[in-house]
């Protein structure tokens, strides 16, 4: 990926392997990753670190005590919140110093509309994406003169994750996507080609088990993303964008 990073877009790239369940030692790595990095290219300048993108994470899907699954326990509770909450809170913490002293600098939080739209079986999955919206808001306060800070809230996105799923997630998202009125689809060949080597697959199961109405692609969300990143989008901040085809739409 690096290279071909570096090759598209004539950037200098690296890559760092870390292991957010072990969120102390992961920030860390890749603090020192970016050190690296940038004294290899700007050797004797101080580090700056101009965007950070909080996007990893993992999901949950398990209902109050789940008739196969059991009930929800501190495991799978400190599991998830781990890697979707405390991880990027130290991530973000370990990051701040090295921002821009401009408020030139762009960190962006990928939460989810599970956040607010009261999906089932997420209690704990749907609870760490709403402590990443609320540290978003304090984050844009106390990071203010270094750089925006935002998040953005996708829907279902076409995928490993997503196909795994199955129709029983299918099934409880559907009221959720016909409700989304960028999730009409009818073959259109620009939405196949997004869906690349999948867009069999992809047309065969949207029209079939999804009742035309697509999930999105992961190009469409990063746009948002990219734009939040922007020079243009230095008077944005505290906000989560929605970025779900319409799913949740913002009024606040």
């Amino acid at each position: 990926m690096c290279r071909e990073l570096s090759s598209a877009h004539q950037i200098n790239c690296s890559s760092v392997q870390a292991d957010l369940q072990t969120p102390e030692d992961a920030s860390q790595k890749l603090v020192q990753a970016a050190r690296s990095l940038f004294e290899l290219y700007s050797p004797g300048k101080p580090l700056q670190i101009d965007i950070l993108i909080n996007n990893a994470g993992v999901s949950s899907n398990q209902h109050l005590n789940d008739a196969e699954q059991g009930a929800i326990d501190a495991t799978e509770f400190n599991r998830v919140y781990t890697v979707n909450v405390l991880a990027p809170l130290l991530i973000t913490q370990a990051v701040a110093p090295y921002l821009p002293t401009d408020r030139s600098g762009r960190i962006v939080s990928v939460s989810s509309v599970s956040s607010s739209i009261g999906y089932q079986g997420q209690s704990v999955y749907a609870g760490s994406k709403a402590a990443v919206e609320s540290m978003t808001r304090v984050w844009s306060r106390e990071l203010c003169e270094r750089a925006t800070v935002n998040a953005i809230n996708p829907g279902p996105a076409w995928g490993d994750m997503y196909k795994e799923a199955g129709p029983a997630f299918w099934d409880i998202n559907q009221p959720y996507v016909d409700a989304a009125p960028l999730a009409a689809y009818n073959s259109e060949a620009s939405v196949l080609a997004m869906a690349g080597p999948d867009a069999y697959m992809f047309d065969a199961v949207v029209q079939g088990p999804m009742k035309g109405r697509r999930p999105a692609f992961t190009i469409e969300i990063a746009g948002t993303v990219d734009m939040l990143c922007s020079p243009e989008s230095a008077w944005t901040t505290g906000s989560v964008i929605c970025a779900n085809g319409g799913m949740k739409m913002s009024i606040a």
